[in-house]
């Protein structure tokens, strides 16, 4: 009998470890975007030295929440308060699982008093589209990310989304404002002018530097686009094409693609019943060295991801009581790092593509080397004892490194060398992305997190900065 929902296909299969390890979605593209417009080099480099624009209106979903019990839905399911969660004014929204677990997260714009809009990959979408079929007074409408191969056909969404990122920014968005622009705090929201249409901003800082993430009506998108190119012109603006873009997280601390941890709790086991058997939490491809039979082996909760700040016990959430029992222990959890790879083995790894006679590693694409949709890697210790877990793999042209954030043991310092065991064992798994390989220990240096040190320094304390 062919499976009709993610419950009945974890049913069937049983093993939902080797379900995931093995799926047949392929790499995680960022679609539309053309993969580069200048070099991607030159692209990274640009949102430290003059500016870029980062199109970002195609790879996420944006779920459009309205109504009088918008904010409640919201309060029930997220670990963050909404006690001074005003009008234009945005939060990094993170759901965990009964058992205090992270879901995933993304960005929840306060649009109006009952007006919300979050921003982000699916299974946050999902879940909150979920709940809040359950008895709450609220419209819900998803505008799905547009598809990863689209060949050719018409692409449209809602809203496009862009952000204007670098040391050149603000004038930039001054010369196309036509003024200046109020420099509002970290994550509040106001309105611009662009190309005669009105535009709202969110202040913000994907690369580490000062600008603004902007959105509007996608009918607009060619209009407003060729507005900010040709205002930034004079100023360094290079377009960011999407392999360039998902680099940026390297440098800014943000680990995008935990695996969440729904498969298992018996609280969201009508949730599993309700997610298709073709949708995200189903097909997606877990990477890397690290295996367990056991799925939530691979769950993260809130300070592992380095989320505890967010978590505020003045409102009762899903999940509320699993972590306030876990905070009588947070010291004891892993915490989010950076890790700094050996140039030397990275260097193995590369040349390895040019050498028929050597050993075949696991390929390292760059700048985002993942191979999967969440990817999990051994970090080991001098005497290969598993002290962490690196989730986000490759390359920063502006600190010329191999990178990866990852998350370790309370007791590992920074500064002290690691290894992180790059490729599948026994020669790796069924998915798109792999050929058979042999796996390489690559020293690391356990480095802060964010790397970059405009970023340690300029973001907001406590979302990616040394606040953590």
């Amino acid at each position: 009998m062919t499976a009709k929902n993610l419950q009945e296909l974890l049913d069937k299969t049983g093993n939902i470890v080797e379900l995931l390890r093995n799926s047949q979605l392929g790499a995680y593209i960022y679609p539309v975007v053309p993969a580069e417009f200048s070099n991607w080099r030159r692209e990274v480099i640009a949102w430290r030295e003059t500016a870029v624009l980062f199109d970002q209106s195609h790879h996420m979903v944006n779920l459009f929440i309205s109504g009088p019990d918008a904010l409640k839905l919201i309060s029930d399911t997220g670990i963050n308060s909404v006690a001074n969660f005003e009008v234009n004014m945005a939060k990094q929204f993170v759901p965990v699982s009964p058992e205090g677990y992270v879901i995933g997260d993304g960005i929840l714009f306060r649009e109006a008093e009952e007006e919300f809009t979050f921003v982000g990959r699916a299974p946050v979408a999902n879940y909150l589209l979920w709940k809040g079929s359950k008895g709450y007074n609220v419209d819900i409408r998803l505008d799905q990310r547009s598809p990863m191969r689209p060949y050719g056909k018409a692409v449209k969404r809602e809203l496009w989304r862009f952000q204007i990122q670098g040391p050149n920014a603000w004038a930039i968005l001054e010369k196309l404002h036509g003024g200046k622009l109020e420099q509002l705090k970290f994550f509040r929201m106001s309105w611009m002018n662009i190309a005669g249409e009105r535009v709202r901003t969110l202040r913000h800082g994907m690369a580490g530097m000062p600008g603004l993430e902007i959105w509007g009506p996608y009918e607009t998108y060619e209009k407003v686009r060729e507005a900010i190119l040709e205002a930034g012109r004079e100023f360094g603006l290079e377009p960011c094409g999407s392999r360039a873009y998902s680099s940026n997280t390297l440098e800014s601390g943000w680990i995008p693609s935990p695996l969440p941890a729904v498969y298992t709790s018996p609280g969201l086991r009508e949730y599993r019943e309700w997610l298709p058997v073709d949708g995200y939490e189903a097909t997606n491809a877990l990477a890397g060295s690290f295996v367990s039979d056991n799925i939530e082996d691979y769950y993260l909760n809130p300070w592992e991801l380095g989320y505890g700040n967010f978590i505020k016990f003045d409102h009762d959430f899903v999940g509320a009581d699993a972590l306030r029992e876990m905070a009588e222990n947070k010291d004891r959890f892993r915490r989010k790092v950076t890790l700094a790879w050996n140039a030397e083995d990275l260097g193995k790894i590369l040349a390895s593509l040019a050498d028929p006679e050597g050993p075949g590693y696991q390929f390292f694409d760059v700048p985002n080397a993942n191979y999967g949709s969440s990817n999990y890697d051994k970090v080991i210790d001098a005497n290969g004892k598993v002290v962490g877990l690196s989730l986000f793999t490759g390359y920063s042209a502006n600190e010329r490194c191999g990178l990866s954030l990852a998350t370790v043991d309370p007791d590992v310092p920074i500064g002290a060398e690691v290894k992180v065991v790059w490729g599948e064992p026994d020669g790796g798994t069924k998915k798109l992305t792999v050929q058979p390989h042999e796996q390489i220990e690559v020293r690391a240096i356990v480095s802060p997190a964010p790397y970059a040190k405009v970023v340690r320094e300029q973001y907001q304390p406590g979302w990616r900065s040394t606040g953590f």
